[in-house]
């Protein structure tokens, strides 16, 4: 399994090539007294020498008189020239002048960054580089981050903090690494003289909170202290870290596992607002005298409570005492608080609650809880399986099959939807899939070409595509990174995309893995040859089914090819489409050099060099699809070259290979991987190490389960007739609590909560009325809080959910926990949903069978509950997981096998005017049922009456609009009205 971190502020949000190593704090040395005096005399030569030579011998820049028009009279000759180049000069001199004065003042000033000296570029980077030199020796000296190896860069790239410069974006080559773990060092020693700094922790600067009492039964938690000092929940990580392990005033600490508990004192960040804090010692004299001795006593543990990791602190001073070590880490960029600026990937369960603080995380996998692209791309794609078989069943196209019910998982299967429903960012997927279809129509816009991609960084919200080659400036809203091989999108700028129609440009993107808080994905078409994997042959093969998971399911591509060898039959299950399974390498071979020269023949009878061209021309929808080959048996070295050589030119085609050794040493391969026996993902010479992607075989077998029981084709079974959930419909069952959720939200039974949590406790009520089987504690509060929320939050709710439902006659809790841990409702608590499927279920297989007029009152009271759609007045943003249910697909199926069972009870008697308005009260729920419209033509045929049949025709046609009349219902028509179509164009 993958490697977790916890989660800090000190973590980075990019990826780092290394374990972080100490950095010596050390003493000023004679070089560096060398160093700052060249500076001073190259500052004095510049400042001064430079202006009192140019007066001696070219004057002042600026003439004696103001005579613009006799100067244009005046010939150009040899004087007039230096002239000018005098002036420049002069211009020159000013503007370095200039710039030595911004950085110094921001030197000894020790705040922020120096301002920019427009037009100065590298004059500012120099007068920088002199400005440190010279105050090296001094205490400010810590404040100057560039170093003299960075002159050859670009000012623009120095201009932004160095904590920037190496935090962007993680580049995907060792070279690039090394130079962020260069400037991590400098940023470790400025942190070590900035956090020695005796001012730095002034007790006056500092907030403290204490932990009130709780009301009623409802105890106070970070998240809701940072809600509501602080102005976010997700920012309680801030007051976790201030107060972690620090000795509260009944002795106990604060720990990962354990709760906050009333008369604990909590030290909150500098920009805490809110009327119940208290700031020493200005507030002293308002707190008892008591409180205050305990805010004395806990502020005086807070300079030695973040010594983990081994940080010491060996005195206020820059020298310390005999050389102490600091273990630093690169330090993490985030976005100020309050800027709503969100990652473009949902953070991962574990930065929330891990297995080990969770206590309702029992049974579900990590591998699909820390793969939110892939766990997205899964549930999606399960859920259009269902909503088929749904579909199919409905139309009697699988044997005669009627039922509207998917098979319950159960076990493991159960076990992984849960965490799909948890893991899935499917607003991740979603944007990601937006910012590269719009970098390619804005491209195509421009008649610029793709560019190669290898990778992108999913990164602290931001996307950033890391380019084969510079290729120039992007398109707005995209910008440069860390250099001209970088491209990134910010997520504010990412959400202003709309869907485009344009091919996707990179459909072979895959994840591999994270590092620290960032995602990579590699663009396998684009490799420029094999990509070779080593590793156990088990460890090896979680990654290539994660690969080939991803692959076959994910949103962000349109068409492609995966093809499967050594392993992996059973996953072609999950999309037939797109995976195929081969035998051997030796049919491998034979179609890959098949295709190779097919393509290398269509590219050069197209004009186009490569895919990428043609992805963005004319016939982008239809040709250049990827093939991506997963080889996991490990090949002999003659089909080693021979793959070799057909991957030499792969990537012009479009066509990626991954291939499994066991040895680490393939012929051919252009980039080797490694994974351990610890879930890392390691590439040395990219400079990659990866907490890997993977989905180990017992997930792999669960998920297969999944699509496998949802297959319209799968075994005679399919979708059921029985509901997971029948309501007793006598006057003896009337429930306690009554939901009505086809239409607008109603709840009968309770009254309605106070407060902002009430739409939560709703929300959260409805969820659990459409799974009667049971719903996971992380299900809901995956549902409830999609960014993630703390245990104690969630269990707040829970309790405020259990009070608001209440209890039975018996004193049983209408909010049960199940032997799984899976939360239920009592019967007691029923929906119209419930009532409606137990009626109609009553009606077709229960007491209506038997008994005509039991039928028809059952069907008639059926459909009176149809109200509207499901929740029809749902606030917006909110019930985003319903997008993951199949109720919208199961509720208007419902609703017209309703409508077409009381027509046909009533076309038994001859009541076609009945017959017709039940259909039409089916159709204002189901108007895209073709089996109601049918049923509507045939009711409205008894009546003998041509003309509205004729008007009923026309009405059809229009609504079909260009797509044209269903082909059975226009051959019903042909039937029922031969003379329909001269009939409808003479009336229209």
């Amino acid at each position: 399994m993958p490697r977790r971190r916890s989660p800090s502020p000190s973590s980075s949000t990019a990826p780092r090539n290394r374990t972080p190593q100490p950095v010596r704090v050390r003493r000023r040395t004679f070089g560096d007294f060398v160093k700052a005096f060249f500076a001073f005399v190259a500052l004095a030569v510049l400042l001064v020498g430079v202006p009192v030579a140019l007066a001696m011998t070219a004057g002042w820049p600026f003439p004696e008189t103001f005579e613009p028009m006799e100067w244009l009279k005046q010939d150009i000759s040899v004087s007039t020239f230096l002239s000018i180049l005098t002036f420049v000069v002069w211009l020159a001199w000013a503007q370095f002048t200039a710039c030595v004065l911004v950085e110094m003042k921001a030197a000894l000033s020790g705040v922020g960054v120096p301002g920019r000296v427009p037009g100065a570029g590298p004059s500012q980077l120099l007068a920088r580089q002199l400005v440190a030199a010279l105050l090296l020796v001094g205490a400010t000296a810590a404040s100057f981050t560039p170093s003299l190896a960075q002159l050859g860069q670009t000012y623009d790239d120095n201009q932004r903090p160095t904590v920037a410069a190496a935090q962007q974006t993680p580049g995907l080559f060792a070279q690039q690494q090394e130079q962020a773990a260069g400037t991590a060092a400098a940023v470790a020693e400025q942190a070590s003289h900035t956090e020695a700094t005796p001012a730095a922790k002034k007790q006056g600067d500092t907030k403290f909170y204490r932990i009130q009492p709780p009301e009623g039964r409802h105890h106070d938690s970070l998240w809701e202290i940072a809600e509501r000092h602080l102005g976010d929940g997700r920012r309680y990580k801030e007051i976790f870290e201030l107060n972690k392990d620090r000795v509260q005033p009944d002795g106990s600490r604060l720990s990962e596992a354990s709760l906050i508990r009333p008369g604990w004192i909590m030290e909150m960040p500098g920009d805490a607002r809110g009327g119940d804090l208290v700031e020493m010692p200005d507030d002293a004299p308002e707190v008892s005298p008591e409180v205050r001795q305990q805010i004395s006593d806990y502020a005086r543990t807070g300079d030695g409570a973040h010594e983990q990791g081994g940080a010491q602190e060996q005195g206020s001073g820059d020298e310390g005492s005999g050389g102490g070590t600091a273990h630093v880490d690169l330090p993490q960029q985030r976005p100020a608080p309050g800027t709503g600026h969100a990652d473009l990937q949902r953070p991962a369960p574990d930065q929330v609650a891990t297995p080990a603080q969770d206590s309702s995380s029992f049974g579900l996998p990590e591998a699909l809880l820390t793969a939110p692209l892939l766990a997205a791309g899964l549930l999606g794609a399960l859920g259009h399986r269902r909503r088929q078989a749904l579909w199919q069943s409905a139309f009697a196209g699988i044997g005669g099959r009627r039922g509207m019910e998917p098979p319950t998982p159960a076990g493991d299967a159960l076990d992984v939807q849960d965490a799909l429903l948890v893991g899935a960012d499917p607003e991740g997927v979603r944007l990601l899939d937006r910012s590269l279809r719009g970098l390619a129509a804005s491209l195509a816009a421009e008649s610029r070409p793709l560019p190669t991609v290898y990778a992108a960084w999913m990164s602290n919200g931001d996307l950033h595509l890391q380019l084969a080659q510079p290729s120039g400036k992007p398109p707005s809203p995209w910008q440069l990174g860390q250099d001209q091989t970088f491209w990134m999108l910010a997520r504010a700028d990412a959400e202003t995309y709309e869907d485009v129609d344009t091919a996707a440009p990179y459909p072979g993107l895959v994840s591999l893995g994270t590092m620290d808080d960032s995602r990579l994905l590699l663009n396998l078409e684009s490799v420029p040859g094999i990509v070779s994997l080593s590793g156990h042959e088990e460890d090896r093969a979680a990654v290539f089914a994660s690969v080939a998971a991803e692959l076959a399911t994910n949103g962000w591509s349109d068409r492609m090819t995966i093809t499967l060898v050594g392993f992996g039959e059973d996953l072609t299950a999950l999309a037939p489409s797109r995976l195929r399974h081969l035998d051997g390498i030796e049919a491998l071979i034979e179609t890959m050099e098949a295709e190779t020269r097919q393509r290398r023949g269509a590219l050069g009878a197209a004009g186009h060099d490569s895919v990428l061209t043609g992805r963005t021309g004319p016939a982008q929808h239809t040709r250049w699809a990827p093939h991506l080959v997963l080889l996991a048996a490990e090949p002999s070295p003659e089909d080693a070259m021979t793959l070799a050589e057909l991957a030499a030119d792969a990537s012009r085609l479009g066509i990626g290979y991954l291939v499994g050794t066991g040895s680490g040493d393939l012929p051919g391969a252009a980039w080797e991987m490694e994974i351990t026996g610890e879930g890392r993902l390691l590439a040395p010479l990219l400079g990659l190490e990866l907490d890997a992607q993977l989905l180990p075989a017992a997930e792999r077998r669960a998920v297969v389960e999944l699509f496998t029981d949802a297959d319209p084709e799968h075994g005679p079974d399919g979708p059921g007739t029985t509901p997971p959930f029948l309501v007793d419909i006598s006057e003896q069952g009337r429930p306690a609590v009554y939901a009505r959720l086809v239409g607008p939200y109603e709840i009968i039974g309770l009254e309605t909560p106070d407060g902002e949590r009430s739409a939560l406790l709703h929300e959260a009520l409805a969820l659990l009325l459409l799974h009667r089987e049971g719903v996971h504690p992380r299900v809901l509060s995956s549902a409830l809080w999609p960014r993630g929320v703390t245990d104690d939050v969630r269990e707040a709710l829970l309790d405020r959910l259990r009070d608001w439902l209440g209890t039975d006659p018996d004193g049983t809790p209408r909010l049960r926990t199940d032997d799984a841990g899976r939360l239920t409702l009592a019967k007691s608590v029923v929906s119209d949903l419930d009532v409606l499927r137990s009626l109609y279920h009553e009606a077709t297989q229960g007491r209506g069978v038997d008994s005509r007029a039991v039928r028809g009152r059952l069907l008639t009271d059926a459909l009176v509950l149809v109200r509207g759609p499901l929740l029809a007045d749902r606030p917006e943003g909110r019930y985003r997981w319903l997008t993951h249910e199949i109720v919208d697909a199961q509720l208007p199926l419902l609703v017209a096998d309703t409508g077409l069972a009381l027509a046909e009870f009533h076309m038994e008697k001859n009541r076609a005017e009945k017959a017709i308005e039940a259909l039409n009260a089916a159709l204002r729920t189901a108007p895209s049922d073709e089996r109601l419209w049918n049923e509507l033509l045939r009711a409205t045929h008894a009546l003998d009456d041509p003309e509205r049949l004729t008007a009923l025709a026309s009405d059809l046609l229009t609504r079909s609009g260009a797509r044209g009349l269903p082909p059975r219902t226009e051959a019903l028509l042909d039937e029922l009205l031969p003379t329909w179509r001269d009939a409808v164009a003479a009336a229209g």
